[in-house]
C-alpha cells in the first residue's frame, strides 16, 4: 500500500477513534479529517467537495424544508396525536408509536421525522402518566427500521444510490426496491421491540423534567365556534391531564363553573381558564380549536403565524403600574397583545383585561416581529425575552401541505427524479405560504449536511490512494471465495463503522470496499449495496451512530449502556435476517 494509503487509512481510524469517544462535534471532526487529507496531498480541492454535488446530499437537505412545511400547518402534531390516542396499556401504547412512525419515515427523512415527534411525544407521555423513557429508544429505532424501506427514507441510502449512479453503470434503483428486505426487517424489529422493552427497557426519568417552583401563568382561551372539541367531555378533548397546567374554570353565558368534572362537556364560545407554566401556556396557545381570549388579541394587522412570543416583566417606571391591562391600552401602546400574567411565581385570578398590573409582574404577549427591536431598551420593562421556535400554526393550509407531501412521494415513486420531486415540493411549501423562507432557511441542519459532504471526502480518499482494493483484498483473505461469507463481512464491517461513527460516512467508507470486493469476486455489486444500504441504518447499540439516537438521549434520561443492552440483540437479529434474505432478491 502507498504512503497516501497509509496516512488515509491513519486520518480514517483517527477519526473513528475521535467521534467515538471525544466531545468535538461529528461534523468538526470530520471536516478536520477532510483537511488533513487536502493538506497531505491525498485529494486535491475538488476531490475532496465532490460529494457537496451528490443529488443524495441535496435531497436530504431540500427534505428538511418539506418537513418544515408539515410543521408550521401543525399536520405532523395533528396526525401524531390522533394516532397516539388515549392509553390503555403500555404495549398497545407503544404499538400506537411505533407501526406509524415506520410508516412515515418510508415517505419521509426520518431524522426531521424523529426531531418533530420527540416533543409530540414527550407532552404525550406527560399528559398519559408514562414513562417517557420507555418511547423515546422506541421513536428513534421505528425511525430507524421505517426508513430501511425506501430510498427517501433515510439519507444513508440516498447516499449510497447516489454512489451507485456516480461510480457505477448499474442504473438507478426503484424508490421501494430496498422494501424487499427493509419491510421484513422493519415487522422483525417491531416485534422485537414490543417484546423485549419489558425486560431491556430502562424506565428512567430525564432529567429537569419536573419544575415544581416554575411561575404560573393565568391564561384565558376560548372554545372555537364549530372546533372538534364542542360536544365532547373534558377529558376526551385532551383538556384534563395537561402537563404542567390545568383548567381552573369556565365561564359560559355568564355564570362560572368551577372544579370542572371531567365529564362537562364544552360549548362553543367557552371562556376557559387555564393556569401552568410558561411551556404549557405556549402548548395552549397552539390548539387548533383554542383560541386567545382577549378581543384586541385579533385587532392586530400582523397574521398570527407571524406573531412572535414574547415575555416581558413590568418595571416601576412603566405607565402600565396600577392601570388594568384593558384601561392601559397595551395594544394601542406597543402593537402586542397580553395573553398570560404570572405574579410571584402564582395564578392571578380574574380576566386577563382586567387584571391591575404591577412593577415586578410576568407577562406573556403575542408581538408583532418588531416589538423586539423596538422595546428591548424600553425603561417600561425589566427584561424583554422571546420564546423562541414558537408560532401559531397555519392550520388552513394544514391539508395543503399533506397534499403537496402526497403528491411529492407519487411522483417520486412514478415518474420523476427524487431530488426533483422534493425540489418541487419544497418549492410549494414557500409559495403556498405553508412555511416562510425564514423558517425553510433556519429548518435545515447544516451539521447534518456538513457530515454527509465531508464523509464523501474520506470515501474518496481509501479509493484514490488504493487503500479501499488493499483493504478489499484484506477481506478476500478472511472471507475466500464465498461471496455469502464477502456478504457478511461487508455486512458486519458497515454495523461496526455504522456504531461508531455517522451512518453516512459509514456507507460512504465501505461502498469503495464491497465494490472492489465484488470485482474481485466477479459477482453483482446489487447484493453489497442492499447490505450497506441495511447495515448503515442498522445503528442500534450506540446513541453515537445516529442522529436519532441522539435526539432521544437526553430527553428519554439514558445512559450510554442502555443502547447496547436494548439494540445489540436487534442488531444481531437483523444481520441473520438481511445476510439471509439479501442474496434472494439481489442473486449474486
Amino acid at each position: 500500500m502507498s504512503v497516501d494509503g497509509w496516512v488515509a487509512c491513519a486520518t480514517v481510524l483517527l477519526t473513528l477513534v475521535l467521534l467515538a469517544s471525544s466531545s468535538i462535534a461529528p461534523d468538526l471532526v470530520l471536516v478536520g479529517a477532510v483537511t488533513v487529507l487536502v493538506a497531505s496531498g491525498v485529494l486535491s480541492p475538488a476531490e475532496a467537495l465532490a460529494g457537496l454535488s451528490n443529488p443524495g446530499l441535496a435531497t436530504v437537505g431540500v427534505l428538511f424544508v418539506v418537513v418544515a412545511g408539515l410543521v408550521d400547518t401543525g399536520a405532523i402534531t395533528a396526525v401524531s396525536q390522533r394516532w397516539l390516542g388515549q392509553v390503555r396499556s403500555l404495549p398497545a401504547a407503544q404499538a400506537r408509536l411505533i407501526f406509524p412512525v415506520i410508516a412515515v419515515s418510508a415517505f419521509l427523512n426520518n431524522t426531521p421525522v424523529v426531531a418533530i415527534l420527540v416533543p409530540v411525544v414527550q407532552e404525550w407521555c406527560h399528559r398519559q402518566r408514562v414513562s417517557v423513557s420507555r418511547f423515546m429508544m422506541p421513536l428513534s429505532y421505528a425511525a430507524i427500521l421505517g426508513g430501511s424501506c425506501s430510498l427517501i427514507g433515510t439519507s444513508t441510502n440516498l447516499i449510497v444510490h447516489g454512489l451507485v449512479l456516480a461510480r457505477t453503470d448499474l442504473g438507478p434503483m426503484g424508490m421501494f426496491s430496498i422494501a424487499k428486505v427493509g419491510v421484513p426487517a422493519a415487522l422483525v424489529g417491531a416485534a422485537y421491540l414490543l417484546i423485549a422493552n419489558r425486560w431491556l427497557l430502562p424506565d428512567r426519568k430525564p432529567p429537569l423534567t419536573e419544575h415544581p417552583n416554575a411561575r404560573e401563568y393565568s391564561i384565558e382561551l376560548l372554545v372555537r365556534e364549530g372546533s372538534g372539541i364542542v360536544g365532547r367531555t373534558i377529558e376526551a378533548a385532551g383538556l384534563r391531564h395537561l402537563p404542567g397546567a390545568f383548567l381552573a374554570e369556565i365561564e359560559r353565558n355568564g355564570s362560572v363553573l368551577t372544579a370542572v368534572a371531567p365529564t362537562e362537556r364544552l360549548q362553543g364560545g367557552d371562556r376557559l381558564v387555564f393556569v401552568g407554566a410558561v411551556d404549557s401556556v405556549v402548548d395552549l396557545v397552539k390548539q387548533k380549536d383554542l383560541v386567545p381570549a382577549p378581543d384586541q388579541l385579533f385587532k392586530l394587522d400582523t397574521p398570527r403565524p407571524e406573531r412572535k412570543l414574547v415575555e416581558v416583566v413590568v418595571s416601576r417606571t412603566s405607565p402600565l403600574a396600577g392601570q388594568t391591562i384593558r384601561d392601559g391600552r397595551f395594544r394601542s401602546l406597543y402593537g402586542a397583545v397580553v395573553i398570560a400574567v404570572a405574579r410571584d411565581g402564582e395564578r392571578v385570578k380574574g380576566k386577563v383585561g382586567d387584571i391591575r398590573l404591577r412593577p415586578g409582574d410576568t407577562l406573556l404577549l403575542e408581538a408583532r416581529p418588531s416589538f423586539l427591536e423596538q422595546q428591548q431598551r424600553s425603561r417600561d420593562f425589566l427584561l424583554v425575552s422571546e420564546i423562541l421556535g414558537v408560532t401559531a400554526p397555519r392550520f388552513e393550509r394544514t391539508a395543503l401541505s399533506i397534499a403537496i407531501l402526497l403528491a411529492m412521494v407519487f411522483a417520486a415513486a412514478t415518474f420523476a427524479d427524487m431530488f426533483v420531486a422534493a425540489l418541487v415540493a419544497a418549492g410549494m411549501m414557500i409559495a403556498t405560504r405553508c412555511t416562510t423562507i425564514a423558517r425553510a432557511r433556519a429548518s435545515i441542519d447544516w451539521s447534518v449536511l456538513t457530515v454527509i459532504g465531508a464523509s464523501f471526502g474520506l470515501g474518496a480518499a481509501l479509493e484514490i490512494s488504493g487503500a479501499a482494493a488493499y483493504l478489499a483484498h484484506g477481506l478476500l483473505g478472511f472471507t475466500g471465495e464465498s461471496p455469502w461469507l464477502a456478504l457478511a463481512a461487508v455486512y458486519l464491517v458497515t454495523v461496526l463503522f455504522t456504531e461508531t461513527i455517522t451512518n453516512n460516512a459509514a456507507a460512504v467508507l465501505v461502498f469503495p470496499i464491497a465494490q472492489a470486493t465484488a470485482e474481485a469476486l466477479g459477482v453483482s455489486l446489487w447484493p453489497f449495496v442492499a447490505a450497506i444500504m441495511m447495515a448503515a441504518s442498522a445503528s442500534f447499540a450506540t446513541p453515537i451512530g445516529y442522529q436519532t439516537n441522539l435526539m432521544v438521549y437526553g430527553p428519554g434520561g439514558y445512559h450510554f449502556a442502555d443502547y447496547f443492552r436494548f439494540g445489540a440483540p436487534l442488531n444481531l437479529l437483523l444481520a441473520v435476517l438481511s445476510i439471509c434474505v439479501i442474496p434472494f432478491f439481489w442473486p449474486f
